[in-house]
Formats: C-alpha cells, structure tokens, sequence
C-alpha cells in the first residue's frame, strides 16, 4: 500500500500574511487598490459625515468604495454577502485591511450617495482620457432594460388601483364572515379559521398599503405628446411597467454612452420609463456638459464627434434637434433594414429577429397597397377598396390618412394569414380589418433628413459600428458581471448602483489598456 502524508481539513490554522502583497498587479482588485489610493479624490464623500467633533468613527469610503466595487464585480450585490466575503475571503480582507463593516454600512453606502458616485464616475472618465482610452470620434447611445426591486402586480393606473382596493376589501369582508361562522362551530375547524385569520391580515396590509398611496398619489403622465396617465407603482413610483424581448416586468432602463476606441462609458443614466427616444437629448447634453466641466470640450460635437443610436431613439423631435445642433448623429428609423437591398428576402431566410413574435407571421408592408393621395383612397393587395378610418394633421403639420379593411373582405380574404398581424381578430365580431396608415408630406421633415443619412454609403458604415461597440459593453456586464436586476428603489439610487457598474467597465478597461496599470 502506498504511504501518504496525512492530512485533516477540519483544522484551524493562523497564517501570517500580508495585505497587499495579495493585491497583484495585473488583476483586477489591484486596480480598484492604485486607482483608489492613488488617482481619485474622495474627499466628494466627506461632507456626509458629521463626527468630526464626536460620535463614533467612521469606516473609510476608501474602504467600502474597493469592497463594492470588487464585490459587484463578481456578481455580488448582497450586502449580507458582501460582509460574509469580508469575513472569509482573502482578497476581501486585504481590500478591507481586515475590517468587516456591517451589512447595514454598506447598503447606507450604495444608497445613500448618488451624488457622489456621479461625481466618482466623472473621476473615472477623466482618468480614462489621461490614459489615452477615449477616441472621441463616435459614441454609441443604447439602453439595457433591467428589472427592479417592485412587482409589476402592484402596478396600475389611479382608477385600476382604486378597483383593486376595491376588490381586496370585498375579500376582507368575505373572510370575516366566514371566520365569524367557523366560530360558532366545533373545535376540529380551528386549522382553517387560523388560516383565514392569516389571510385577513395580508389582505388587510394589502388593502392599506394602497389606501395610503393614493390618498397621496397624483396621476402620472407619461413624455409622450398626448400625455396620458401611464401606470404608477405603489412599491417604486420612478420605475416603470417594461416590455422587452425578456417579457414584461417593473424595472428601469440604463442608457449608456459608449465611446468607441476602446468601448469606455461616458455616460450612464438610468430612466424609469420604458421608451428611449425621450432620453437622447438628456444623454447629449449629459455628455457635452461632462466634456465642459472636465476641461476637454467646449462642445465635443462640433470637434467632429459622432453620434449612433438604435432605433429606439428615433422620432421627429430627436431628428430635429440632431438637426438644429448640428450634431453628426445616425439615428435609422425601423424601416431602414427594409429600405436596404443587401438585406432582402432576410427574414424570409433567418426567420423574425424575436422568437416570440414567429406566430404573427410577416404581414403585407404597406407598399404593397395601393395608396392614392389626391383621391385619398387606398386599395389592398387583393384589389378590395378600403375606407378611410381617420384623418389629422401631425405635429410637423403632415396629412396622416389611415385606412382599415373592411370586416367581411378581410375575413374571407384568402391572404389573411400573410397580410394581418392577428387574423383570428377578423373572425370575431367586434374585429377590425388590416388597418394601414399613409403620410402626406407637404414639407421635407428632420426624418427624411436622417432618412438620406442613414441610407448613404457613409451612414451605413458608421452605423455599422453600432452593436460593436455598445452590445458587448451590455453583455459583459448582464453575463459577466451578472446585473441581472437593480436592488434598490427610486431613480437616483437605481442611477447610483447602474454608474457603478458602469464603473467597473471603465475600471477594466484602464486595468487592460492604461498607459499606466501597463508600464
């Protein structure tokens, strides 16, 4: 039989180490370390305390900035966790210098500091620019939809949550009638009348929980021009009701301005609102008024910095503005794709882009009608004449015609199935007929005018660099980093916890390419 050492796992040892020599250069905890100690002014935090002349000391932001930033890193969030890994991880303990701050200190630090974590990032940008990261020669705009910490279930408009109250009190008053009879019963019902007790209680929580908010509460009005109520939340009224590709959930969407030489964030907003065009300009301005305040700008657009965003961003009063500012921005509309040859018969060959759209089918564009603009008539690929539903004027003073199929020819159309979005509808009663909308332009409008931008040889070459540039930043920090929901509640401290992740892809990136962490 072979003769080995023995050996015991369950067995403490003291071990005499050193601190920093555990931070080795080239990783990524020995970043946060020089950056922190060496190249950033944290002085930002310190007008928040006040125990200068007494009270207990405080844990240095130093301190808890490092054990975050390496935490979220890793894809740990949990201030719990966090303090765990300070009490038993190596490189924790050397970041720390072997201090375990209370759970409770570090979720205070994450959400009590917005302001200050801004003003870090700033730090952060600026370093990036000294150790020559940033090309300022295109910036890619996007937004990453993230849940956050409120369920959708306690969304709703002021009447619906109203209704809702209303029908949690009828249930509270049916359990209470039924708990008055299990007491004039025999003892054996004692088990569901606990039960009901437990159920009256958590209808009753329920039921206050939304008399409070909208005894408070006021409509909320979303950004779109006819500006109506949109759903509030009770739990987070900043957050909003979103729909993405991942399904529909409360949450918030983080935009991030992504320079392109070597994908470092400039910007990193978060919006509780599920649409992206209203939240362009506030990234434009957030980004020139960066540029200013560091000293490297007086307006970075007019130095020939371009600008891209998706789709999403796209509507006439963004157009406008690129327009009037002089920005150089490409911004396609959704029907650019459809508009390039190279891109014919795509979806025909690799199928929709969302899977869960495939049930609907590719419907009819609406250039396969015929579209009369003098008679104002319409005519539909089978030759059936449709009415006019509605006419107005849009907000650029352009006749808007829409016009709907009617009910019996599109119900025994034969290409129903390839011409409507829904065409089990048209089998009911109350359905509609394809509906199809025309555009008279009786002016060229700021989206025509990116129409011809995009569609040029040059428009397709920078926008081409788009998804490179952005998408990748979003997937290291959604797969890697695992963000795959914000913690907090309320807008500035969902901005904060965003702008620190954001941070650790501008941390990564001096880590790998600075002049500095290199030499």
């Amino acid at each position: 039989m072979p003769n080995f050492k023995p050996y015991d796992y369950n067995q403490t040892s003291m071990v005499v180490i050193n601190f920093e020599e555990q931070l080795q250069p080239g990783t990524f905890e020995h970043a946060i370390h020089y950056l922190i100690d060496e190249r950033l002014d944290l002085s930002v935090f310190h007008p928040q305390y006040k125990n200068d002349e007494g009270g207990r000391p405080a844990y240095d932001p130093a301190i808890l900035l490092k054990i975050i930033l390496f935490a979220y890193s890793k894809g740990i969030t949990s201030s719990r966790e966090i303090q765990w890994c300070c009490e038993t991880n190596i490189i924790f303990k050397a970041l720390s210098c072997d201090t375990v701050p209370h759970f409770t200190t570090i979720a205070s630090f994450v959400s009590s500091y917005p302001e200050s974590i801004e003003a870090l990032f700033e730090q952060i940008v600026l370093v990036c620019e000294e150790e020559g990261l940033i090309g300022n020669e295109l910036f890619a705009i996007d937004g990453c939809k993230l849940p956050s910490n409120a369920a959708k279930e306690w969304s709703g408009t002021l009447d619906e949550l109203k209704q809702k109250r209303d029908k949690i009190k009828k249930k509270i008053r049916h359990c209470i009638k039924e708990h008055k009879k299990l007491d004039r019963r025999r003892s054996d019902e004692k088990e569901r009348a606990k039960r009901l007790e437990q159920s009256i209680s958590t209808l009753d929580k329920a039921f206050n929980k939304i008399d409070q908010f909208l005894k408070t509460a006021s409509p909320r009005m979303g950004k779109a021009r006819q500006r109506k109520e949109v759903k509030s939340n009770i739990t987070d009224n900043e957050s909003a009701k979103i729909t993405s590709n991942k399904g529909t959930f409360q949450g918030y969407n983080g935009i991030a301005a992504v320079d392109k030489e070597h994908q470092v964030i400039l910007d990193a907003r978060a919006f509780g609102e599920g649409q992206e065009y209203h939240t362009l300009r506030p990234m434009l301005d957030g980004i020139r008024a960066r540029y200013q305040r560091l000293g490297l700008s007086e307006n970075i657009f007019q130095d020939g910095a371009i600008v891209t965003a998706d789709t999403g961003f796209a509507n006439e009063e963004n157009m406008q503005f690129l327009k009037a500012e002089c920005i150089d921005g490409y911004v396609p509309d959704n029907q650019f794709r459809l508009r390039d040859k190279r891109l014919t018969g795509q979806k025909q060959k690799h199928g929709p882009r969302h899977p869960g759209t495939a049930g609907r089918g590719e419907v009819y564009p609406a250039s396969r009608f015929w579209f009369n603009a003098t008679a104002k008539s319409c005519v539909c690929p089978q030759g059936k004449a449709m009415w006019l539903h509605s006419e107005r004027q849009d907000a650029q003073g352009n006749t808007q015609l829409n016009f709907e199929g009617r009910l019996t020819d599109c119900r025994a159309c034969p290409s129903k199935h390839q011409c409507m979005h829904n065409p089990a509808g048209a089998d009911h009663h109350k359905g509609h007929g394809r509906q199809v909308r025309f555009t008279i332009r009786h002016q060229q409008s700021a989206t025509d005018w990116m129409k011809k931008r995009v569609d040029s040889q040059r428009g397709k070459a920078i926008y081409s660099h788009r998804m490179s540039v952005v998408e990748p930043v979003f997937g290291n920090l959604t797969a890697n980093k695992k963000l795959n929901r914000f913690s907090l509640r309320g807008k500035k401290k969902v901005q904060g916890q965003w702008q620190l992740f954001c941070m650790i892809q501008n941390i990564e990136k001096i880590m790998r390419y600075g002049s500095s962490m290199t030499s």
